[in-house]
């Protein structure tokens, strides 16, 4: 299940709110838990078993942890055997014919494995799993001792397929105790509607152009279809993704729960750096807090620092999936991070205004490589882009392409900056507030009902992630 489905948006999610509502406050996290893993069992009812044997042995991880207080040599080994168990875990499933195709490449092998299907969202459920063990190891927090409680952190289905990856220090109390207001789940109504909006109105019309793109062979592009299709791709990931983080930080506001943003206008950064700052923040920041600076972080030796940056980012390329594309686009970002570090950063800033249209270049590079199936493919669609291939500037497929679609690109470019954010921090008088009150629900009301329409003509609604 989606959330950008008929099913969720008139049947799932108008039942739990109700249900959620009506209930006292003792019974409300038993509701959300039911629903969440109904909800993962909508798409994936022969993994929910595997999720539930996750979610008791992080338990007893966590438990026996605590209890080994005083012993801290014991508590490295829970948590390392923990650590090994739940790598072990995901790498099997999401790793195995990966690593079984290496093997056969490098030792001209041929072993052969049963296609193994990715469990849905097994790559946010397991980190979550591992963050709430490392914050019980750093005492952090204190051990979840209510198996209900734990569980729900692990499966609240707003954030289950698909992140954000939410911390559990950040949630624990929350799980406890919650505030709900009115003008909290009206923020949340909104907040849900302009993430199915970025998904449905502008990320699926330019993942059409992507794909129409990217289907076409490389070296048969000409430049002009190269770069619409990776600009077209590029600002449908992020409006794909983004959206869907929206979506999932106004459902936890409807339910009392306040996630933290995962994305901040990243395509205005004037440095790579920045732009992983500001692009699925709680990625950068779990693998920041749990993996670069217990290697040392930035406080060792330059070449240590260096070091740290390439294993951080390819983890990172990893943990997208197994594919050598998805490695080398992680590698290829701790490169350049690296180069910032060493001076690059300083000398783009010397650029300025230009440093912001390289950091640019430099991303939708980086893009082929996640989009593409291949490095043959990436290769040859990068030349394309720079016109390597001795191919046209300009042919009929882009010319078509841009003449339908001009209008999304337009929009999302300008919606891909804080414009209209600005716009809302103004301050008006009273009767201008209330106009722009009126005008507000108008306006959430539209988009709605625009997505439902679109939703209504249209079979193309994929979601990139869910495939992480």
């Amino acid at each position: 299940m989606v959330f950008s489905s008929v099913s969720f948006l008139f049947f799932f999610l108008p039942l739990v709110l109700a249900l959620y509502f009506v209930v006292p406050f003792k019974f409300k996290n038993m509701i959300l838990l039911l629903f969440s893993l109904v909800f993962y069992a909508w798409g994936e009812p022969r993994y929910v078993v595997l999720m539930i044997i996750s979610i008791l042995i992080n338990y007893g991880y966590g438990i026996w942890m605590d209890r080994a207080e005083q012993n801290e040599k014991k508590k490295v080994f829970i948590l390392t055997f923990a650590i090994v168990v739940n790598v072990g875990l995901l790498a099997f499933f999401k790793y195995a014919n990966f690593i079984v195709d290496i093997i056969n490449s490098a030792l001209s092998m041929s072993l052969q494995l049963q296609q193994i299907p990715l469990p849905l969202g097994i790559s946010f459920y397991t980190f979550h799993a591992l963050s709430y063990l490392i914050d019980v190891y750093r005492k952090n927090e204190k051990a979840q001792r209510n198996l209900f409680k734990l569980s729900l952190y692990i499966t609240f289905f707003p954030q289950l397929v698909a992140g954000p990856i939410i911390r559990y220090n950040s949630i624990a109390e929350q799980l406890s105790k919650r505030v709900f207001s009115s003008a909290q789940f009206a923020g949340g109504i909104q907040r849900f509607i302009l993430g199915l909006s970025k998904k449905m109105l502008l990320a699926n019309p330019l993942g059409l152009v992507a794909d129409t793109i990217f289907m076409t062979s490389a070296t048969d592009l000409s430049t002009g279809s190269a770069w619409i299709g990776i600009i077209a791709y590029t600002l449908q990931i992020y409006f794909d993704f983004s959206g869907y983080s929206d979506m999932a930080i106004g459902l936890g506001k409807m339910f009392g729960f306040e996630f933290a943003e995962n994305f901040d206008y990243p395509y205005i950064s004037r440095s790579i750096s920045e732009f992983w700052r500001r692009w699925h923040i709680s990625l950068g920041s779990w693998f920041r807090d749990y993996v670069y600076i217990p290697l040392g972080g930035s406080r060792v030796a330059r070449w240590k620092v260096y070091r740290n940056l390439i294993i951080v980012w390819s983890l990172t390329g990893f943990w997208h999936g197994a594919s050598w594309t998805f490695i080398a686009w992680g590698l290829y970002y701790g490169i350049l991070i690296t180069l910032e570090k060493a001076g690059l950063e300083k000398m783009l800033s010397k650029l300025y205004p230009l440093n912001h249209v390289v950091v640019l270049l430099l991303i939708m590079i980086g893009w082929v490589f996640f989009r593409a199936d291949n490095f043959g493919y990436a290769t040859d669609f990068i030349a394309s882009m720079f016109h390597m291939h001795g191919n046209e500037l300009s042919d009929a497929q882009a010319l078509s392409l841009l003449y339908m679609n001009w209008y999304y690109f337009i929009i999302a470019i300008i919606v891909a900056t804080p414009i209209f954010l600005n716009l809302q921090k103004l301050r008006f008088n009273r009767w201008v507030s209330r106009i722009q009150a009126v005008a507000s629900f108008v306006f959430y009301f539209s988009l709605f009902a625009e997505v439902i329409l679109y939703l209504i003509n249209s079979t193309y609604n994929p979601f990139l992630y869910f495939r992480f």
